[in-house]
């Protein structure tokens, strides 16, 4: 019989229902919670209409997912925590002024994701734990929460250029929170979506938005190299997530390049001290510590996994977003990657999320033997994409 592959998806969205969330609130905020209910506007398709119980319902997401071929899955956020302006993948860090009420919606939200994970699909799901750059204590003390509490990682935004108060993530500062992450074993996970400037109010600001939206959440990556975290704490996990994967072997060229004329202390007009050049070029780092969570790759963006490293690839389906694979994921992966060897595919679609994320594999090849799609399936190339699905994975080349 023809084996099968056990598939975890490394980008998968969940959230709870507003009024679940609610009961997840210290009461002492429900007053405040019910006016902010009142004048919610629900801003995303997938949550609107029958599609919005995928986020929280298990028997309909693992039903759908099993017959995706997917039994396990890394877990970000979806719906909009209380008191949010909108989804937590894409909104502006909180002022001053609003830190106290979005801190207590993003707690809301990781205790219920808390209670989910660890719920029917335990073993199944690595949930993330939301936290705000805001605060360094606040941070740690939440990370340390997650780790207590089954959480398998935190997941940091992308702080904006143009905000003013909040430390930048490549602040010696920060160290006090990968510290507790290396020692805990928590991955630090970091998801594009977020990161871009405040336009105005002006006619182009959504085209420019979704133009430049890639330059900003991509930029975490780099300023995670130039930190020296990684040389600081070498055992610490960082995961980018949805972000693409073929704009990354030039950038660590180009990093490399720069870390090597930095050795002459001089680039161009700038000098360079001895201590400005970590012992090691960016790309040993990322060798090292980093991780791709790759969601749904086009076949020129999981072609770059042969330069990022087979152990550093994961791939993600994004359910249930509009853009995910569902419910096409065989014939996704028969696209992306034509002729790829079993032990290879074994690896993307499993072992690599499995060794980050700490999945039980030997459990889950139980379910995969199940559901997963045969070796056989998806060594047949894709003749044709599907005609009703969004996913770039049928649209990118």
């Amino acid at each position: 019989m023809d084996e099968r592959y056990t598939i975890i998806s490394a980008d998968g969205h969940a959230g709870a229902s507003l009024d679940t969330y609610r009961g997840y609130l210290d009461s002492s905020w429900h007053e405040e919670f019910d006016a902010w209910r009142g004048k919610y506007s629900n801003p995303f398709r997938d949550l609107q209409g029958d599609g919005r119980t995928r986020n929280w319902d298990d028997a309909r997401r693992l039903a759908e997912l099993e017959a995706d071929g997917i039994v396990a899955e890394v877990v970000f956020p979806n719906t909009v925590p209380p008191f949010f302006p909108t989804g937590q993948l894409v909104s502006r860090p909180p002022s001053a002024r609003s830190y106290a009420r979005r801190l207590a919606g993003i707690r809301a939200h990781n205790r219920w994701l808390a209670d989910w994970c660890g719920g029917p699909a335990r073993g199944r799901r690595a949930g993330l734990a939301q936290v705000f750059l805001n605060d360094v204590d606040d941070a740690v003390a939440e990370a340390r929460w997650a780790k207590e509490n089954g959480l398998a990682g935190i997941l940091v935004p992308t702080t904006p250029p143009d905000v003013a108060g909040i430390l930048p993530i490549y602040a010696p500062e920060w160290d006090r929170l990968w510290a507790v992450c290396q020692d805990l074993d928590l991955v630090v996970v970091n998801h594009g979506g977020s990161g871009s400037p405040d336009y105005g109010p002006y006619p182009a600001a959504k085209f420019l938005w979704i133009a430049e939206a890639t330059t900003f959440f991509r930029r975490t990556l780099t300023l995670m190299l130039a930190s020296g975290a990684f040389h600081r704490f070498p055992r610490l996990k960082f995961v980018i997530t949805e972000q693409g994967a073929a704009w990354i072997p030039p950038l660590l060229r180009q990093l490399d390049e720069y870390h090597a004329q930095m050795a002459s202390g001089r680039i161009g007009e700038l000098k360079y001290d001895p201590e400005d050049r970590l012992p090691l070029p960016p790309s040993a780092y990322f060798a090292r510590n980093v991780w791709v969570g790759a969601s749904f790759p086009s076949p020129s963006e999981a072609e770059a996994r042969h330069e990022i490293g087979l152990d550093r690839f994961m791939w993600g389906s994004d359910y249930p977003h509009d853009e995910a694979t569902y419910p096409y994921t065989r014939e996704s992966l028969r696209r992306s990657f034509p002729g790829t060897g079993a032990a290879e595919m074994r690896r993307i679609l499993a072992g690599n999320a499995a060794e980050v994320y700490g999945f039980d594999l030997a459990y889950l090849d139980t379910l995969g033997a199940q559901y997963g799609p045969t070796h056989a399936e998806l060594a047949v190339p894709l003749d044709s994409v599907p005609a009703d699905s969004n996913s770039p994975a049928f649209t990118r080349n």
